[in-house]
């Protein structure tokens, strides 16, 4: 069991395009960098995870994040991110909410029209803006961590038939599927094929040798599939599902996956430096990525979004209860 019959974990609960954001402050973790202290949550804090992604208090397509100090003295904090099987190594939804949050609690003091607040997650640091408007936070724009092509075209023989995947990284390695080939529009309708498919397409991935990460082990390994397609050209304006960990659907547009399609596009000539590409998620809320600079093979993108507080949250957990920690249907 996590907690005592006098204990109590308090989250402000926020969503970025529609998908969710559990915020919670657990305490001190071991490690000087947020990277380490991912490792050390793992080892150490997965009862806690369960207890907040679970049935009944959560879902199985919950997201959460453990608010951490920053790496060192020139960031504002850090996050170890979480979701329904185990913790992740980006979440640019959940950073939107997280500089959203710790304006709105006052961590962060407003004392322009546009705040930067640096964040440290797993896979870096990310200096994000966030515009204010009438004292509230409007949007949230943050600069992602290098992102790259990794493979392109990739052959998968699934249940399906023969599916085309092309590997980047935008904090995470995402395979990028066009959807319209297949048939199968990313949107709700389709939502219980697609979440097969990323699952055969993922497994199949596991150990493919262009989801290895060039700096940190730790970073390595297919997060999600990602199914898009094209829904308008002036400017770029596509439309995503995003299937991660095992089967869980990003109602976002999803950050990080965004900037693993930055990569793509830009690689393959449809984005150029500077120009706006749309990208919308299942639940119609849409991210504006833009590719700022180039090196080498890598690219810097931005990704900008708003999130909003819904609830805050106060758990408890009755001695009593045999569920302990909660359950999942899938």
């Amino acid at each position: 069991m996590v907690l005592k019959s006098d204990e109590t974990i308090t989250s402000a609960d926020y969503h970025t395009g529609g998908e969710p954001f559990r915020i919670v402050d657990i305490g001190p973790m071991e490690g000087t960098t947020v990277l380490d202290r991912r490792s050390w949550a793992e080892e150490n804090l997965d009862d806690v995870r369960k207890f907040l992604i679970n049935e009944p208090r959560g879902h199985a397509d919950m997201y959460g994040g453990f608010v951490v100090p920053a790496d060192d003295e020139d960031g504002d904090l850090g996050v170890v991110f979480f979701h329904k099987d185990g913790f992740s190594t980006a979440c640019g939804h959940g950073t939107i909410a997280l500089v959203t949050w710790a304006i709105d609690s006052g961590l962060i003091e407003p004392k322009d029209d546009v705040v930067t607040v640096v964040v440290d997650v797993p896979s870096g640091r990310l200096v994000t803006e966030a515009k204010m408007h009438g004292q509230k936070v409007d949007s949230v724009c943050f600069q992602n961590v290098p992102s790259f092509v990794s493979a392109t075209n990739v052959s998968l023989q699934t249940s399906i038939g023969q599916v085309g995947a092309d590997i980047s990284f935008g904090g995470a390695f995402y395979a990028s599927v066009n959807s319209g080939e297949l048939e199968l529009s990313p949107t709700a309708s389709n939502i219980d094929a697609l979440i097969s498919l990323g699952r055969e397409i993922k497994d199949q991935l596991k150990d493919h040798q262009s989801a290895v990460h060039p700096d940190d082990d730790r970073l390595s390994g297919v997060y999600g599939t990602i199914f898009y397609e094209e829904i308008g050209n002036n400017p770029l304006h596509q439309r995503n599902m995003t299937i991660f960990a095992d089967g869980q659907v990003d109602r976002s547009p999803c950050g990080s996956g965004t900037s693993a399609r930055l990569a793509l596009l830009h690689k393959g000539g449809r984005i150029s430096v500077g120009e706006s590409f749309y990208n919308e998620g299942v639940a119609k809320e849409k991210f504006v990525g833009k590719v700022t600079s180039e090196s080498g093979n890598t690219v810097i993108t931005t990704i900008q979004g708003s999130a909003y507080h819904y609830a805050t949250s106060t758990f408890v957990l009755d001695a009593r209860d045999s569920l302990g920690n909660g359950f999942q249907l899938r």
